[in-house]
């Protein structure tokens, strides 16, 4: 059933009175903050529509608004803000971002220094899906690792690291973990120390798991973070920045640990083939697709032994789509 132009006018007005009473209450916060606190540097952990929840570089959670003029600030900034009483807090500058993560064009994450992509023996890892992650976070000009979970579960753990060896062979760190015998998990904590992170991967492969191995008191964060934010049940949908104890931190978003390719062009899928770098420019006909033309550098060097043939079908395969 279609609204009538009332009913619109209506809706209309009501949302544009909850923004003007939530830019009120930023208003009235920054006049606070102008008149008596000093400017702090911040960790912004989680947000929920115009509020924030910042890290003090002490370590206290304080609620914040945010100025008008403030672009929209995410898990991972750093920001300047000034308290306005005990609890509750104005952001009045963003920092600089190194990088951000953005889904279907929706800002999901900042600051990030490497993805993990994690895959499983069970449910078992699919080339295909694997080059999606991967083309996507080289869009994203983002590191990224990939972790193979579960492998207690394999009858023959070096035919699942002569898999992942073509991987290896272009740049890309594989780990080969099982969370639930403990294997692996120590060294890949390691890796972890002083970098914020992000996990991928499909439903099923034990990205849980490994968080909740990383953040033992995982739950108890939550519900902090829950208490201090007054977020509710919506902090296990937000996306949120926790610290490892072992080292590092850890941006989950679970909306975001599953996700595929955000109608990226033919070029940026061929882009997202890093190995394919070298060739691209090289063929004969510059609108080449590297499918079916003669004198094609990619083709080349496929026949050359260049290029992986599992890398090759996967670009095919993620064009025809």
């Amino acid at each position: 059933m279609s609204l009538t132009r009332r009913q619109k006018w209506r809706i209309e007005k009501i949302q544009a009175e909850r923004i003007a009473r939530a830019n009120r209450v930023a208003d009235d916060a920054q006049d606070l903050a102008d008149n008596n606190a000093e400017a702090q540097i911040g960790l912004v952990i989680t947000r929920y529509g115009q509020r924030l929840l910042v890290e003090s570089k002490a370590g206290d959670l304080i609620q914040c608004s945010a100025r008008r003029h403030i672009d929209l600030s995410v898990a991972g900034d750093q920001v300047i803000f000034q308290m306005v009483d005990k609890n509750t807090g104005v952001v009045t500058a963003l920092l600089a971002r190194d990088n951000i993560l953005e889904r279907s064009h929706k800002l999901i994450a900042a600051n990030i220094d490497e993805l993990w992509l994690v895959v499983a023996i069970a449910p078992h890892y699919q080339f295909d899906l694997i080059d999606r992650y991967l083309v996507v976070a080289e869009n994203s000009n983002l590191p990224i690792r990939i972790i193979v979970n579960k492998i207690e579960l394999s009858n023959n753990i070096e035919q699942v690291k002569k898999d992942f060896a073509m991987y290896e062979s272009i740049g890309y760190s594989v780990n080969y973990l099982s969370v639930k015998e403990r294997i692996g998990t120590n060294t890949f904590k390691e890796q972890l120390n002083d970098k914020a992170h992000i996990f991928l991967g499909q439903s099923g492969v034990g990205k849980s798991s490994l968080i909740n191995e990383l953040i033992p008191d995982l739950n108890l964060r939550v519900n902090e973070i829950s208490a201090k934010s007054k977020l509710g049940k919506h902090t296990t949908t937000n996306t949120t920045l926790y610290h490892i104890p072992s080292g590092g931190d850890l941006i989950d978003s679970p909306g975001v640990r599953e996700f595929h390719l955000d109608n990226l062009s033919n070029k940026e899928i061929l882009n997202g083939f890093k190995e394919f770098s070298p060739f691209i420019g090289q063929c004969k006909f510059r609108n080449c697709t590297h499918t079916n033309e003669p004198s094609c550098a990619i083709k080349n060097a496929l026949n050359a032994n260049n290029i992986h043939p599992k890398r090759y079908h996967s670009y095919l395969n993620l064009i025809a789509n």
